[in-house]
């Protein structure tokens, strides 16, 4: 399943219901009450439109009415340019942050950039290049870039100088706009190239551009490797966003086996100022899943 029909089907689907606990760490949500987070959390469509509807616009009124400060879209560029433009005046208007969308056609299963073909190259650097001018017109910094999958006929050394070597080129459209493609080691299938955090730090600082960074999802992270405090602290100076999901299930905070208070009040003495992006589902669907999101974001940002 891509990320995309994921994201749509979970945002809609009723997982297992767990329980939160009471105490002054679950204040009661008000949806108008204005109170902002700790971290810069980025909901995405579907995630309120139970109580603010389906049109995109509107639920992004509403986000920002519950605290919410970012939104993420992996789909912006599928958008019509007016519909790009709306958003990104909305945006503009609450003085809300635009998060990672993810760069179209760039680096897929057919189209890995570990190959070394110049199709595959030509076919990402055209996906930069329209990025861009979807960013200016939502007021983007980042986005998302998945290498592709494994080229098994070739060795991984030089796999890797194939990834580098296109990032490069990639780096070269983003640096003068100041956008920074964040590099998102994932989970979905042992076939992917990029699948660590230290792999990803050690193609980043060969890049060596602040147009080429990490995308630290908490996440697929937790299932590839675990030590998830210790390896952000490793490769820290080149994480630039974060995403979030509990595991197992990939639902919302307090769902799964992760301790987010420790983590976001790491992000916090990290004096992290970027977005933490909500890329998981819901466990439950309807007014009450909405509820229950904000309640859980409430108490692992109870911090301090």
């Amino acid at each position: 399943m891509n990320r995309m029909d994921f994201l749509k089907k979970s945002a809609l689907a009723v997982g297992a219901s767990t329980v939160l606990p009471h105490g002054n760490a679950w204040a009661t949500t008000t949806p108008n009450s204005n109170a902002t987070f700790n971290l810069d959390y980025a909901p995405h469509q579907g995630m309120f439109a139970a109580s603010a509807g389906k049109n995109f616009l509107d639920e992004i009124q509403y986000m920002h009415e519950l605290g919410f400060r970012s939104i993420e879209d992996n789909g912006m560029p599928s958008r019509s340019e007016r519909e790009q433009t709306q958003i990104g005046e909305l945006l503009a208007k609450l003085g809300m942050r635009m998060g990672v969308f993810v760069v179209p056609k760039g680096g897929n299963g057919q189209n890995t950039l570990a190959a070394g073909k110049q199709e595959h190259l030509d076919i990402f650097l055209k996906g930069c290049r329209e990025s861009v001018e979807v960013a200016k017109r939502v007021n983007a910094k980042w986005v998302t870039v998945v290498p592709g999958d494994y080229e098994r006929r070739l060795p991984i050394g030089v796999q890797t100088a194939n990834v580098i070597e296109s990032l490069k080129r990639g780096a070269e459209i983003f640096e003068p706009h100041g956008i920074s493609m964040v590099l998102e080691p994932l989970s979905d299938t042992p076939d992917l190239f990029l699948r660590y955090t230290d792999q990803t730090y050690e193609i980043c600082k060969a890049v060596d551009s602040p147009s080429c960074k990490i995308l630290y999802d908490v996440y697929h992270q937790q299932k590839n490797e675990g030590n998830l405090i210790k390896l952000m602290e490793l490769c820290w100076s080149e994480i630039a966003y974060v995403q979030v999901g509990d595991n197992p299930g990939r639902n919302e905070p307090t769902t799964g086996e992760i301790n987010f208070l420790n983590i976001f009040k790491w992000l916090h003495l990290k004096e992290y100022k970027g977005v933490v992006g909500m890329e998981h589902g819901m466990s439950q669907s309807g007014k009450e899943g909405e509820e229950r999101l904000v309640q859980s974001y409430r108490a692992v940002d109870s911090f301090r």
